[in-house]
């Protein structure tokens, strides 16, 4: 098994405190959190895609160039890449730009993006947002294809024998497609033989399974091979000490200070008491031993591969959030690394083509077979 460690970074008050970052100290945390993932040894680090309050994370491309820039060896995930909203030749030139800066390291996980605000900021209808994110993907991953490119698209004006640039640096990338509710992302996904990442954040397991369960047999009604598939999957929380009461005791107020802002924000509660929200959602609080059994409940349920748990203190001190990422890393991850595989790939990059003088006619189906 793989772990990532993932930021949107939310910009809001400390659900303890109520203290809240200037927007400059909260980006110099994201950069020193995945400092901190790679000297700790998380397999990737990853940066959402938000286009409206209380997030800041707009723009994702420019975060993780910095990021690249700080770090040597952890994979850059984008979590998620928006691309109902975007134009696909755009946000081609901003990653392929990326691919390179980092050497091979980016990895995308790619939506719709949820979000109604951010939805009529670039004018997406609910109508039309399935049939945007379809298009923008199959644009976008024809033009990692080959640069020279002519598509009757809906959404942006047609391509005629255009020229994007610069060429990527792997060829081709892994695409990840991120499902949080619903089975047009998951059917995307299973159609091209790409990799899955389940939010798995809001609610309980089982709509979750169910959309797993969806993707797989999709999987085998498009006709790839079953030992291929690779699933992601998200935590709704973390927090790791030895003793599991001070585990379960120091998170407590950190989820009653997300609760409570939630509310007043009309958000409804999917999770009727702090006891509950431990046992029943995806949130990883307690000892070691009690983490390494809800992931092995999980991986019953869903077969993943891949973890990803928050990057940002969120209401923890610095220092108990270090203390349980390094207690993860001593305690928790070797153990589910030995006893969970990792994806059908392995890890790193996608099969690479050094020369850009030529352009691989690969596609990602087939990377995801090969890389």
């Amino acid at each position: 098994m793989r772990f990532l460690a993932i930021t949107l970074i939310v910009h809001a008050p400390d659900p303890i405190t109520g203290r809240q970052p200037t927007t400059h100290e909260r980006f110099n945390e994201v950069v020193e959190n995945a400092v901190l993932a790679e000297q700790l040894g998380f397999d990737g680090f990853g940066v959402g895609e938000r286009h409206e309050r209380p997030f800041i994370s707009s723009s994702p491309t420019v975060v993780l160039s910095h990021i690249a820039a700080r770090t040597r060896a952890i994979r850059l995930f984008t979590a998620v890449t928006t691309l109902s909203l975007l134009d696909p030749v755009r946000a081609y030139e901003d990653y392929a730009t990326l691919d390179h800066l980092s050497g091979g390291r980016l990895e995308l996980i790619i939506g719709k993006g949820n979000g109604a605000a951010q939805r009529e900021l670039f004018n997406v209808t609910p109508q039309d947002q399935w049939a945007r994110n379809a298009e923008s993907f199959e644009v976008f991953r024809q033009l990692w294809q080959d640069n020279q490119i002519t598509y009757d698209t809906q959404f942006r004006p047609p391509l005629r024998d255009a020229e994007v640039w610069p060429l990527p640096y792997q060829r081709p990338i892994r695409i990840w497609h991120g499902s949080a509710t619903s089975q047009e992302s998951v059917d995307l996904a299973a159609r091209y033989g790409d990799p899955l990442f389940s939010a798995n954040v809001t609610n309980p397991v089982e709509p979750y399974a169910e959309l797993i369960d969806y993707y797989r047999q999709r999987w085998l009604d498009y006709g790839h091979d079953p030992a291929q598939i690779a699933v992601g999957a998200g935590t709704a929380g973390y927090y790791s000490h030895r003793d599991s009461q001070v585990a379960l005791e120091t998170y407590r107020p950190v989820w009653e200070g997300n609760s409570a802002a939630q509310r007043r924000a009309g958000v409804p509660q999917v999770f009727t008491s702090y006891e509950d929200y431990v046992e029943r959602s995806s949130a990883l609080i307690g000892s070691p031993a009690q983490i390494i059994e809800k992931v092995h409940r999980y991986h019953e349920q869903f077969g993943h591969s891949v973890l990803h748990i928050h990057a940002d203190a969120g209401g923890l001190t610095q220092e108990q959030h270090r203390d349980s990422l390094e207690l993860f890393q001593s305690d928790i991850a070797p153990t589910l690394r030995r006893e969970i595989p990792d994806p059908p790939w392995g890890w790193g990059s996608p099969a690479q083509d050094g020369s850009l003088d030529t352009v691989p006619t690969t596609t990602a189906s087939h990377a995801l077979a090969t890389g």
